[in-house]
């Protein structure tokens, strides 16, 4: 392998996360409708830390 490349790049989903939101108005979760840690005017999926921690264990590697 050179030097270049990275030896663990198993996972190939990009993990990125919105920006946590100082204060209300929070962007309400697509799953359960309830209010997430992320501010309103995050554009994207956004997930309240229970649904987001279900998808986690759903998603997770099994081997």
């Amino acid at each position: 392998m050179s030097e270049g490349q990275a030896t663990n790049d198993y996972c190939l989903i990009d993990a990125t996360r919105p920006p946590k939101a100082d204060g209300p108005p929070y962007a309400e979760c697509v799953l359960c409708r309830e209010p997430t840690e992320y501010p309103e005017s995050y554009k994207g999926i956004t997930l309240c830390p229970v649904c987001e921690w279900q998808e986690a264990q759903r998603t997770a590697c099994s081997g």
